[in-house]
């Protein structure tokens, strides 16, 4: 149990500009943001979008690209594979509609890169619970699920290290590279699943599920900066359309084609 109470206290995200802005907005733009790209097939929005969203990077404390590298780097490989098997197996598809699927992914998983890199999962925690009245045995348990993530990159590269050491490496054969991942990630899935029941216990015990309402002792409030942040979404989305509409790409979905 104590190494769950520690996992537990880890540390608030970075002071950066992004996280003065409250976790439901940030939800309530990226709503604005999915539905928009959800709703069209061309290239002209999902660009738009992403462009601005990039702008955002520095306020969420990714201004350098190691950083960005890091966070990202699964989004950029998904997209691109996206928009490259849609091109090679598609009979209409053109490389135009391959970047444009491609940039759509990167603008749909982006914001959530934002929000995870400048927002304490404490402040969501209590936002969700607050404003949008979510089970605080639901958002309580998310929370206790994003304060283990931490930990389960830790070890991770411990799994790896001590299997290096009792001489268990891939080399260059990147058949034994897969198997040896698919091995420390079994290890790590049911290291997950113990540690999940002892969470679980521990919880319970603190009467986490005692039905009883419970109070909220750090508070979340909404200011004019978050109903800014989510005009501003609104409007960026409605510039990338209206571009999309100037430029004679706009291509809705629910246009029968």
């Amino acid at each position: 149990m104590s190494t769950v109470t520690a996992s537990l206290a880890l540390g608030p995200v970075a002071d950066v500009p992004l996280s003065r802005i409250n976790p439901v907005a940030q939800l309530s733009a990226m709503a604005v943001v999915t539905v928009v790209l959800l709703t069209s097939l061309d290239v002209v929005t999902p660009a738009v979008v992403v462009a601005a969203e990039l702008c955002l990077l520095p306020a969420a404390g990714l201004s350098r690209p190691r950083d960005l590298w890091r966070r990202t780097w699964p989004l950029l490989i998904g997209a691109g594979s996206v928009g490259l098997v849609n091109v090679l197996l598609s009979d209409d598809a053109t490389v135009v509609t391959g970047v444009g699927l491609a940039l759509r992914v990167i603008g749909l998983a982006l914001p959530g890169v934002l929000l995870v890199a400048s927002t304490d999962p404490v402040r969501l925690a209590d936002a969700l619970t607050l404003h949008w009245r979510l089970s605080t045995r639901f958002a309580f348990g998310a929370l206790a699920a994003l304060r283990l993530v931490p930990l389960l990159v830790t070890e991770f590269e411990s799994v790896r290290l001590a299997r290096r050491t009792r001489g268990v490496s891939a080399g260059r054969n990147p058949i034994a590279r897969v198997r040896l991942v698919a091995g420390i990630g079994f290890a790590l899935l049911v290291g997950a699943v113990r540690r999940g029941s002892r969470l679980a216990t521990a919880m319970d015990a603190r009467g986490f599920d005692s039905g009883i309402p419970r109070t909220n002792a750090r508070g979340s409030s909404l200011h004019r900066r978050d109903v800014v942040f989510v005009g501003g979404a609104v409007v960026v989305c409605v510039l990338a359309v209206a571009l999309s509409v100037l430029a004679g790409a706009w291509d809705p979905v629910f246009v029968g084609g």
